[in-house]
């Protein structure tokens, strides 16, 4: 009986592991398949609830985590791309998304899994052309994820004739709050509410829980899904946790709701399963599914309340980066381009303020290790990015107008200025890639060393600081002084690399530790280097820098 047990252990830990490897790898296919547009859907569909909703449940299918696409969305928010309220339209979609993997559980192919798992491995190892590949990976993973399934299956059968698991079924059944903290705390160990619903399924298949059990453990999975939110948005900022928090209030209330409803629910449950003839996976997911459809559809007309009571509960500056362009309007390029260059040029500044902001979270997140610095400076990096984008396309519409020499002359000054300062922004993002190297090796930077790397900082932001202001107000004496602190950056760089060699060479220094200290003063010698373009838009072109 022993080995019975063990075998039993062994084939549903195994085949859960495999289910799970399925689902993420059918994930990644999907997600790659798509390329860099989930974040483009994210920001440009999300102009209200009801298309927030659509988007998020677009969103979860491609990448088959609900988690994965809050996440994405905490991202946004702290990019600027999206406000609170967006975000929570975005949530409830993904809750949707999330019962895409119940029903295609349900679909009785099991018997296909394994030339599924060939079929995949085949276009995955044969082909080079990346749609095939992708192509391969997610059948490959669905492959997996039926087989994965019918091992755990297999495993749970002899569940139903254990005294002690009829015992807890009708325990759940009796008291629901049993089986909604049982369904929160195993979705919560194995952190996939796909998985938890997984089991259901082969468990009400097997015979070995009744629909009127399984549903509060349903409800439980829906709130177990939030906390990878919640861990995930634990020392994140404050935006991050108000998202997860609002992920969270929505299942807690449409559960309660549920709850509530209990056998009118079952009842309906058991109504639909009868007239669409539904095997009991299908009828697991079509339970997923109408409670997440009718939660949202509920709770929807109270997104605005929802933002607001997210924000009473976590209080704080939102530190939200507003990432999306304040200046640039298109009627006035026709109208006036003299004004539209003004306007790009405003833009740019803006830009350089998001650039400032970014170096000096980079230079906390230096000295301290916070996370919560290098979230904020990869989002500013990020919405950098955005306005680049945005202004050079504005500036290219430009262009197409007739321009005197003057102005002419400001908008090659602004177009330049703008890949300065977006290249500003890549080199801090470097910086932040050699802290979380430092971190994660544990590489530790000699006291004299951190030493030096902040007083050539200092200097830089300084630097950079000086330069957008000469160029914001047309200074050429600021201009001048940027162009001799530069030379000062130059000059501590070599002077600091001399002593990091004779730090080495006294094995106070390790080789790992020289690697970040070298590659982060390269970095900001660079930064002085586009910020000594910028003042050379004023004083002429002729010495200007390469990057």
């Amino acid at each position: 009986m022993e080995l019975d047990v063990q075998t039993l252990i062994f084939q549903f830990i195994g085949g859960l592991g495999i289910f799970l490897f399925g689902i993420k790898y059918m994930g990644d296919g999907l997600q790659r398949s798509a390329g860099d547009r989930l974040r483009d859907i994210l920001d440009r569909f999300t102009t209200n609830p009801f298309m927030g909703v659509l988007t998020g449940i677009i969103v979860t299918i491609l990448i088959q985590s609900s988690s994965g696409t809050t996440v994405l969305v905490v991202g946004l928010v702290n990019a600027g791309f999206m406000t609170l309220r967006q975000a929570i339209g975005v949530i409830m979609g993904a809750n949707i998304g999330t019962t895409v993997t119940a029903f295609i559980i349900g679909i009785d192919i099991d018997q296909y899994s394994l030339p599924m798992i060939a079929l995949g491995a085949f276009l995955i190892f044969f082909f080079k052309n990346k749609r095939l590949t992708y192509a391969g990976q997610v059948f490959f993973g669905l492959g997996a994820l039926f087989y994965g399934l019918d091992l755990m299956s297999g495993a749970m059968s002899p569940l139903r004739s254990m005294q002690a698991f009829q015992e807890l079924t009708v325990s759940m059944s009796e008291i629901p709050l049993l089986g909604v903290f049982i369904g929160t705390v195993f979705t919560f160990i194995v952190q996939s509410s796909s998985a938890t619903i997984g089991i259901l399924q082969g468990l009400a298949e097997q015979g070995a829980i009744g629909l009127d059990a399984a549903l509060p453990v349903l409800f439980g999975d829906n709130i177990g899904t939030t906390i990878t939110a919640i861990l995930a948005a634990l020392g994140a900022s404050v935006a991050a946790k108000r998202a997860a928090l609002s992920h969270v209030f929505f299942n807690l209330v449409g559960t309660a709701l549920f709850l509530i409803l209990l056998t009118p629910f079952t009842h309906l449950v058991d109504y639909f399963q009868a007239q669409l003839n539904l095997n009991p996976r299908s009828t697991i997911a079509f339970a997923h599914g109408t409670f997440n459809i009718t939660n949202t559809l509920l709770q929807i007309w109270f997104v605005g309340f929802i933002a607001y009571l997210v924000t009473k509960i976590v209080p704080g500056e939102d530190s939200v980066i507003d990432s999306k362009p304040m200046h640039l309007d298109p009627l006035i390029i026709q109208q006036s381009p003299s004004i539209a260059i003004g306007q790009a040029k405003d833009e740019s500044v803006r830009m350089g303020d998001l650039a400032l902001k970014g170096l000096e979270e980079t230079r906390l997140y230096l000295n301290n290790n916070h996370q919560k610095h290098s979230e904020l400076a990869l989002s500013m990096e990020d919405a950098i990015n955005n306005l680049d984008r945005k202004i050079t396309d504005y500036l290219g519409k430009i262009s197409t107008s007739s321009l005197s020499t003057p102005e002419s002359n400001l908008h090659s000054s602004v177009v330049d200025n703008v890949r300065d300062i977006e290249r500003i922004g890549d080199h801090f993002e470097n910086i932040v890639e050699l802290v979380d190297y430092k971190i994660s090796n544990k590489v530790h930077l000699t006291e004299q060393a951190l030493e030096d790397v902040n007083e050539m900082y200092n200097l830089t932001l300084a630097t950079v600081k000086q330069a957008l202001k000469a160029f914001e107000e047309q200074d050429h004496q600021a201009a001048m002084d940027v162009i001799q602190k530069e030379e000062q950056i130059d000059q501590m760089e070599r002077s600091f690399r001399k002593k990091h060699i004779l730090r080495l060479n006294e094995g106070i220094c390790s080789g790992s530790a020289g690697i970040v200290f070298v590659d982060i003063l390269s970095n900001l010698e660079r930064i002085g280097d586009h910020a000594v373009n910028i003042a050379q838009e004023l004083v002429g072109k002729e010495n200007k820098m390469n990057e």
